[in-house]
């Protein structure tokens, strides 16, 4: 698959307690685990969205991203064209391994449905959607790490055969309390601010 150059409008990147916002540092806070970065972020930048507390990690880190990036660029009173194309390595296997725990246990039996729904990866791309109306192709890959061609190109074959206006893709990387999203808006727009870029150097840097 021989990759073209995106047109990257934005990104952002969220690890270390720390949220990189088109390159600049937008929230930073001292070590501590993801509930609470997440739960601080969320606050820091008046989120209204109260289902944020009931996601599952890998989805908060996800939710978190996008309404950054998306936010500013959707309309609640038009149709937004925006594509999700998501991948990560560990799949939703915290989330797994959570609610393996909750029927193994035999003295504290419990499947709570309200877990068993985010042990799949794509839910967090549901909860996207739902979030920003959006209606569009949506998909989610694993793969062991962060494969910057195979998202670049698949973005573009989106945008050139007009199944989006625009394309959220990136990875977002959640498991034991370890994690790391990287998160960019394309189009076919050319933006001179990131003309030497790729989403491969941006994910790097």
């Amino acid at each position: 698959m021989t990759q073209n150059k995106p047109n990257i409008q934005s990104y952002i990147k969220i690890e270390n307690n720390e949220i990189v916002l088109n390159g600049a540092s937008v929230f930073k806070i001292e070590p501590t685990d993801f509930a609470d970065f997440s739960k601080q972020a969320y606050r820091n930048f008046e989120m209204q969205y109260p289902k944020f507390f009931k996601m599952d990690a890998l989805s908060k880190l996800a939710f978190l991203g996008s309404e950054l990036l998306l936010s500013p660029i959707t309309s609640t009173e038009q149709e937004n064209n925006i594509a999700l194309v998501l991948a990560n390595k560990s799949s939703s296997l915290d989330t797994d391994v959570k609610y393996q725990e909750s029927i193994s246990d035999k003295e504290n039996y419990y499947p709570s449905p309200a877990v068993f729904v985010y042990t799949l990866p794509n839910i967090c791309l549901g909860e996207i959607s739902i979030r920003h109306q959006l209606k569009s192709e949506n998909s989610f890959f694993i793969f062991d790490t962060f494969n910057t061609e195979f998202m670049s190109n698949y973005s573009n074959i989106l945008l050139n055969t007009n199944k989006a206006d625009v394309v959220l893709c990136g990875w977002v990387e959640y498991f034991n309390d370890n994690y790391k999203a990287f998160l960019c808006t394309i189009s076919t727009e050319e933006n001179a601010k990131y003309t030497n870029e790729t989403i491969n150097t941006l994910y790097n840097k």
